[in-house]
């Protein structure tokens, strides 16, 4: 059994990528960063690769630091130049590790602009960098929700393109700035539940039947209040969710507690969730109760009284089947 992570950011980058961006963001004239490969290894080796090994795990779904996506920063042009430049480095640590990591690119959305950007972003990094997902920020506004909701056919060029391509998106936002969302804390959770009771209210999935998205964090709150969605689901006259969101929705396991993946494994059919740890991320510290690092969600799984089979959709099986290009990858190379 392989014990695939779905959820990794590259949180470790050389510093040479952060000048870059600061030069981008103030007006200068930045130069692509001279990054080499033994910079990639040290940020790498000594970090995310020694984590994932310590700690039972095989591969990584590999992208761009989530907070640094930045949609809310600059222009498009500015956007498309920074996500290109992250997506490079991204399938740079992959070809350096193909074992261990896959690539989910960073798309260079804009907040008042359309998709066309990211559209031919994904082409590129799927086409031409043999990535297997993307993040999709519901929120390029960074905390003030200015963009329509994911229901809406501002988004469906996207769409189309996931299905044709057949990649899934993480739903997943960037850093806000707005005070009244802390980044992790609020506006993180807030968009997972947010943007569930979204395709609650839509028909997305009748549209497009194969598009496939994650929501990560555990699904924010929904859940905690799986009920109230349910009981939502009726009022608003939609088929039970089941059959109108969880064919095509799934969530991780980035809940760092024990009584919450208990929950989530109890609420959540297990088709519908997929390992993963985000390490590295937003909560880094040990828990002073368990003495473990928060992010090792894997000590969570392990402690579920699941038997073989059951383990292995929450660590492989699931992943494979929402990662279908993930799955062609690792079935050429016999695992």
């Amino acid at each position: 059994m392989l014990i695939i992570d779905c959820h990794g950011h590259y949180t470790t980058v050389p510093p040479a990528l952060e000048k870059y961006r600061e030069a981008q963001l103030t007006g200068g004239e930045p130069r692509s960063p001279l990054i080499s490969d033994e910079m990639i290894r040290a940020s790498i080796e000594k970090q995310q690769l020694r984590l994932l090994l310590e700690r039972g795990g095989d591969l990584t779904l590999f992208s761009p630091r989530a907070s640094a996506m930045g949609h809310h920063l600059g222009s498009e042009q500015v956007s498309i130049a920074w996500s290109q430049v992250c997506n490079d480095l991204i399938a740079r640590v992959v070809e350096l590790y193909p074992q261990n990591f896959a690539g989910v690119c960073q798309l260079p959305q804009h907040a008042s602009s359309p998709l066309t950007g990211s559209v031919l972003e994904l082409r590129r990094c799927v086409r031409e960098l043999g990535f297997v997902g993307c993040n999709l920020n519901p929120d390029p506004s960074g905390g003030h929700w200015t963009s329509p909701p994911l229901t809406d056919r501002y988004w469906y060029p996207l769409y189309e393109e996931m299905v044709e391509l057949q990649v899934p998106a993480m739903v997943h936002v960037s850093a806000s700035c707005n005070p009244v969302f802390h980044t992790t804390g609020a506006h993180y959770i807030t968009a997972d539940t947010t943007a569930f009771m979204q395709l609650v209210q839509g028909d997305l999935f009748r549209d497009f039947p194969s598009l496939r998205l994650i929501i990560p964090h555990g699904g924010g709150a929904v859940p905690y209040h799986w009920g109230r969605y349910r009981g939502l689901t009726e009022m608003l006259k939609r088929p039970p969710l089941g059959e109108h969101v969880m064919r095509n929705v799934f969530f991780d396991t980035c809940v760092y507690h024990q009584a919450g993946i208990d929950l989530l494994a109890r609420v959540i059919p297990l088709e519908n969730i997929l390992f993963g740890s985000e390490m590295i991320g937003a909560v880094r510290g040990i828990d002073p109760e368990t003495s473990h690092f928060f992010d090792d969600t894997k000590r969570y799984i392990d402690a579920l009284p699941l038997d073989d089979a059951q383990r292995k959709l929450l660590f492989e099986s699931n992943a494979r089947r929402v990662y279908p290009r993930l799955d062609a990858r690792l079935a050429e190379r016999n695992r």
